[in-house]
């Protein structure tokens, strides 16, 4: 019975000293994003804005999607993303966290058939690997589909542009269905 309470005792000991730790490593927790706004800027065409808003998290509510306008064809448009969580009065601008973690975060685009545009990054981390909070969309001939915004945490760096290459975790993902006209 000795034998086995201190073994019981030597065992707890143990565990205690093994399990505590005087420097934790910190938690990087997971971005809240529950908007994603895209602004479309051309000198030659209007602005359109594309906005996902997702109060409710995964919750029972679907998102609210929304698209201001037609593009216009044979355009290059500059484009910027802002995220934000706003569950928090006031918002918080989670862009400002997914730019000074630029490493660890890449937005990905893709184009839908029928939708006749490309997207070349805009702004990139200090490895020049690229970021895509800023790009810019060209379009080309009239016609619609889907481009779908993507963006990965902790994605493999350099990458093939892919997000079957890139791995990592999605952040947020929000499809768009525009239309490019005369």
């Amino acid at each position: 019975m000795k034998n086995f309470k201190l073994l019981a005792s030597v065992l707890f000991l143990s565990l205690t000293v093994f399990s505590c730790s005087d420097d934790p490593e910190p938690v990087n927790e997971e971005e809240v994003i529950t908007t994603m706004t895209v602004t479309l800027s051309a000198s030659n065409a209007s602005s359109v804005e594309l906005k996902y808003q997702d109060l409710d998290g995964d919750g029972p509510n679907a998102p609210v999607i929304t698209v201001s306008g037609d593009l216009a064809t044979e355009t290059v448009y500059s484009g910027s993303i802002v995220l934000l969580n706003e569950t928090e009065s006031p918002a918080e601008n989670i862009t400002e966290e997914v730019e000074e973690e630029d490493d660890e975060h890449q937005f990905f685009f893709t184009v839908g058939s029928g939708l006749d545009a490309a997207v070349e990054y805009g702004n990139f981390d200090a490895d020049l690997n690229p970021l895509g909070t800023e790009f810019l969309l060209s379009t080309g001939a009239a016609g619609s589909g889907s481009l779908t915004f993507t963006l990965r945490h902790e994605p493999k760096k350099p990458n093939d542009g892919t997000l079957s290459d890139a791995g990592g975790e999605t952040d947020i993902s929000a499809s768009f269905n525009l239309t490019v006209a005369e």
